[in-house]
């Protein structure tokens, strides 16, 4: 619709083409182990938009195979460590005059945009605080993989500027989104690397609000960390999840809300806090991802390493359909 010359790329031909054909669109099958492969299907390409998860499996290969072609490299990962090793390719993407910018979906548009808006309002950010709520209605196949990952890394967050580790349900706050306090706990989001791009500030702490047994479970799982830590263990959970659902239908997509919270603080102890309103994950991913790709391709983000905010600047996601922002203080 947006009229974008689209070319749809996977491993399964027959699968590629029930998509492609209707659409009209170009299909190229390739897998990502065959880097010759690759490479060469990316030879005419401006930009790829790399959508095949878990990501600390597949964003290897296909960034590498963007630097051997000087094609610009966009997914929609939310995995913090994922973040940080393409982070590690900035000098080479920079010489090469190619932009790297993962995290273009709801991970983490909304919430890179939101912290870098809040960090703006104060002296020299130093703590980022982000909460998210209203997240729901199932998860695709390549998201229950990741949180399968996940659990098995417990809590992490940045201090001083390095990403540590501290117990599932050991962190603990409450925020207040306009209706009076919630509870959240500490969770892994991919903010924690990209923050500290966006905004300098050393310390950042994600949250999703949760309540009943939930902050419970958490710190219970503490105790089955070196289990789920287990390849065995691994492989047995995302074959449980290779039965699921591909994800929430198009009416749950169409249907959900979420709401992000920041704040940050600043050297002179000063705190802005701001609250975005946004379509479900899902279907916010579906425009900025598009977007993201489309100025990229276009030759409107600078060459580098980028998050969402430092590639297009905080008010992106204002930009994209039904999502509205409100200062808190």
């Amino acid at each position: 619709r947006r009229d974008l010359d689209v070319v749809l790329a996977g491993r399964d031909p027959e699968k590629l083409k029930a998509v492609a054909s209707p659409l009209g669109l170009e299909s190229r099958a390739f897998a990502l182990e065959d880097a010759a492969r690759l490479r060469a299907s990316l030879e005419d390409v401006a930009a790829v938009l790399h959508i095949a998860g878990p990501f600390s499996t597949t964003a290897h290969p296909m960034v590498e195979g963007c630097i051997a072609t000087r094609t610009h490299y966009l997914d929609v990962t939310g995995e913090i460590d994922v973040f940080q090793a393409i982070a590690q390719r900035d000098e080479r993407a920079r010489a090469l005059g190619i932009v790297l910018l993962p995290g273009v979906g709801f991970d983490v548009v909304p919430s890179d945009c939101l912290a870098a808006h809040v960090a703006a309002r104060v002296e020299s950010a130093q703590t980022v605080r982000i909460a998210i709520a209203g997240v729901s209605g199932g998860v695709s196949r390549g998201t229950a993989k990741t949180s399968v990952e996940a659990l098995a890394d417990g809590l992490r967050l940045r201090r001083d500027g390095v990403i540590v580790r501290q117990p599932p349900g050991s962190l603990e706050r409450h925020f207040d989104l306009g209706a009076g306090p919630l509870r959240a706990v500490g969770v892994p989001l991919g903010d924690v690397a990209t923050v500290f791009y966006s905004t300098g500030a050393p310390n950042v702490e994600t949250y999703f609000v949760a309540s009943g047994a939930v902050p419970r479970m958490l710190r219970a799982s503490r105790f089955l960390l070196p289990l789920l830590r287990t390849k065995a263990v691994q492989r047995f959970l995302k074959r449980r999840v290779d039965a699921m659902p591909e994800g929430p239908d198009d009416a749950t997509r169409e249907s959900t809300r979420a709401m992000i919270y920041a704040e940050a603080t600043g050297t002179d102890g000063e705190t802005a806090r701001a609250m975005l309103e946004t379509p479900s994950g899902y279907q916010l991913t579906l425009h900025a991802a598009v977007e993201s790709a489309r100025r990229v391709a276009a030759g409107e983000a600078p060459a580098g390493y980028q998050t969402p905010a430092t590639a297009f600047g905080a008010d992106f996601v204002l930009e994209l359909p039904d999502c509205q922002r409100t200062d808190l203080d």
